[in-house]
């Protein structure tokens, strides 16, 4: 029988050590991410991969809110017309990017999760 550990705290590990390595190393960061949290959940590979899963939804979660942030902040400087097209067409630009980085992110954390749980 394999040892579970906390899934939860797993996933948010994962999820903090994604988000540090995956701004130096886009590809690896995520992987050692979801390796972390899938041995820390422990419980085999579906375990494990169900830990990376959420971690990378986390960084996709926090990316979301910050790019909203930034494009409000910047249709809110300048303002009137031109202002609103580019914060439409930064949103929809903002809106692919992010479905593709967080479709990218969760699968390398899935991978990474399920390599950790069948290790732990």
């Amino acid at each position: 029988m394999r040892r579970e550990g906390n899934l939860w705290l797993g996933a948010f590990l994962g999820f903090i050590i994604n988000s540090v390595l995956g701004a130096y190393f886009p590809v690896i960061g995520p992987l050692i991410g979801g390796f972390i949290s899938g041995l820390m959940a422990g419980g085999g590979p579906g375990r494990g991969a169900l830990a990376g899963f959420l971690a990378g939804v986390f960084g996709g979660i926090i990316a979301t809110i910050l790019l909203v942030i930034g494009f409000v902040a910047a249709g809110g400087l300048l303002g009137g017309v031109l202002g609103g097209l580019l914060g439409l067409l930064g949103g929809l630009v903002a809106g692919g990017a992010i479905i593709v980085s967080l479709a990218f992110g969760s699968i390398m954390s899935i991978i990474g999760g399920a390599i950790g749980g069948a290790v732990g």
